[in-house]
């Protein structure tokens, strides 16, 4: 009998959990799963993945009104999850993200409760699982805003939620032991995968030739939207200091978002426009990472970040603030200098750290042979762990034994 899976997020918002239910729900074994995507709408401006599930073969079942912030409207959504799970009858509900993990686990425990048999105690046979891709305890809202959701993740993970999926170890440990967040045997560890046919495909130098940049210029890339949790302030600015110093690397932010007129202006005023490219969304990210020399991460907060996996399957040496499970993709550790501490694959320094994140770059970029090193180790590390198959095998294996 074929596995019925409802998998929801919030939104198919540019950024790798797009991209995990996607491969999700077009890659379970057909004969044994069943899977229905459910999402809601994606805001003006953050723009809009949702051609990447349909180029997976995956049409997904939307829901304008699940958007991201608390609203009235959540009880509107719950109501229609509810009615979507009713008419699906999945045996698992696997939730995505914040948002989708709250609206999506209270349906779901209403579905199972909600039969004709529940004054029997006989609920509906439906397992409930979520994934935190990252988490919103520091750094995303103030003291009172983040003790609720605390609280509510704290309930949820009690009442509503049969496993709980994090994406790496650290991740694990912060959320279950520092933040209190669910019991430690509801925890499974299973780490992103991505498509190695889908990275480094297209034309070496394209990037390059785009940006008016030669072959052997060190060129410093970061992807990711510009919103506050990513801190692209915190490039601009060790872009400018590396520019005062006479470093002749050129930057580029793929990327967009609603803070871009704010990086552009603190650009301009840093007199680093000339050197900072803004490249906006790209649909070939995948592809560029060839022409990067250093791929930086300046996040206050993070799961595990798909963008340093895919730089790393491409062979790039990385710069990383040391948030989330960032340190898991770094390898050995070799040594500690002066702020920064230089790992197997890349870098890693204290978050909101100019002045380690400035020498950390710079140690790079005046190292060719270095990041050619760490470039190769990272390479043979993702290649080795992190494929779509293994995630795809890891998710199947983890709902044959919750049923």
């Amino acid at each position: 009998m074929t596995i019925r899976v409802a998998r929801v997020i919030d939104r198919l918002n540019v950024g790798g959990p797009a991209k995990h239910v996607a491969w999700l729900s077009a890659g379970l074994n057909p004969v044994e799963f069943e899977t229905k995507l459910i999402t809601g709408t994606v805001p003006q401006g953050e723009g809009d993945m949702s051609y990447f599930t349909r180029a997976a073969g995956v049409e997904p079942v939307v829901i304008p009104d699940m958007s991201r912030d608390l609203s009235p409207r959540d009880a509107v959504v719950v109501w229609k999850l509810l009615r979507q799970f009713q008419r699906f009858q999945p045996r698992i509900v696997h939730t995505h993200k914040a948002k989708a993990g709250a609206v999506g686990r209270v349906a779901a425990i209403l579905y199972r409760w909600l039969t004709p048999s529940a004054l029997f105690l006989r609920p509906r046979p439906c397992k409930v699982v979520h994934t935190y891709h990252g988490h919103i305890f520091h750094s995303y809202y103030g003291n009172a805003k983040t003790w609720l959701f605390l609280f509510i993740e704290r309930m949820l993970a009690r009442f509503c939620t049969d496993r709980i999926v994090t994406i790496s170890p650290r991740q694990r440990d912060e959320i279950n032991g520092r933040f209190g967040v669910g019991r430690s045997e509801q925890f499974t560890v299973i780490p992103l995968g991505i498509d190695f046919g889908e990275t480094g495909q297209g034309e070496p130098g394209r990037l390059r030739q785009e940006m008016g940049i030669a072959r052997g210029e060190p060129l410093v890339g970061i992807v990711g939207r510009l919103c506050e949790i990513k801190n692209h302030a915190l490039f601009v600015a060790a872009a400018a200091q590396l520019a005062r110093e006479g470093s002749e690397a050129r930057f580029v932010i793929i990327g967009d978002g609603h803070l871009r007129d704010g990086l552009e202006r603190q650009a301009g005023e840093l007199a680093v426009a000339d050197q900072i490219v803004f490249t906006g969304f790209r649909d070939d990210v995948a592809s560029l990472y060839p022409d990067l020399d250093v791929v930086a991460l300046t996040s206050l907060n993070e799961g595990t970040p798909l963008t340093l996996i895919e730089a790393m399957s491409n062979g790039c040496a990385v710069v990383s603030t040391e948030v989330g499970g960032v340190v898991d993709l770094m390898g050995v550790k070799r040594e500690t200098v002066d702020d920064f501490t230089i790992w197997d694959h890349g870098i890693t320094t204290p978050s909101r750290d100019l002045a380690a994140f400035t020498n950390a770059l710079k140690y790079l970029i005046e190292r060719p042979g270095l990041r050619r090193e760490m470039g190769d180790r990272g390479r043979e590390f993702i290649r080795s762990r992190y494929s779509k198959e293994r995630l795809i095998a890891d998710i199947e294996r983890l709902y044959r034994e919750l049923l």
